[in-house]
């Protein structure tokens, strides 16, 4: 588990934001990821999408180093933000955006 763990970890710190998510930007697998790939291409944010449908491993890694059970997950500058329930939430009230200009991520105008 430390393995992948690290391999979490990099991805986690060197993107300044990353979805942990089933399927790619491209192709969402599930709805939820969808909709969390909808909330950052609608804010214009570049993002990082790590589908965990590539390996079981990865799966169960992602759930475990946040200690959260669902996917997708969303991180920004190293930061564990939430799932898509609390990223739509955070998109509606403007808190996502701020988060993101906090956090000096480029947010499109």
């Amino acid at each position: 588990m430390t393995d992948i763990h690290t391999k979490i970890d990099t991805e986690v710190k060197s993107n300044d934001v990353v979805l942990f998510m089933k399927g790619t930007p491209d192709m969402p697998q599930c709805g939820f990821s969808s909709r969390a790939t909808q909330i950052l291409q609608h804010l214009g944010v570049p993002f990082k999408g790590v589908n965990v449908l590539s390996s079981e491993e990865l799966r169960n890694g992602i759930k475990n180093y946040t200690n959260w059970p669902t996917i997708p997950q969303l991180y920004v500058k190293g930061e564990f933000v939430g799932g898509s329930d609390i990223m739509m939430e955070m998109f509606q009230s403007g808190e996502l955006k701020q988060l993101m200009a906090d956090k000096g991520v480029a947010v499109p105008a």
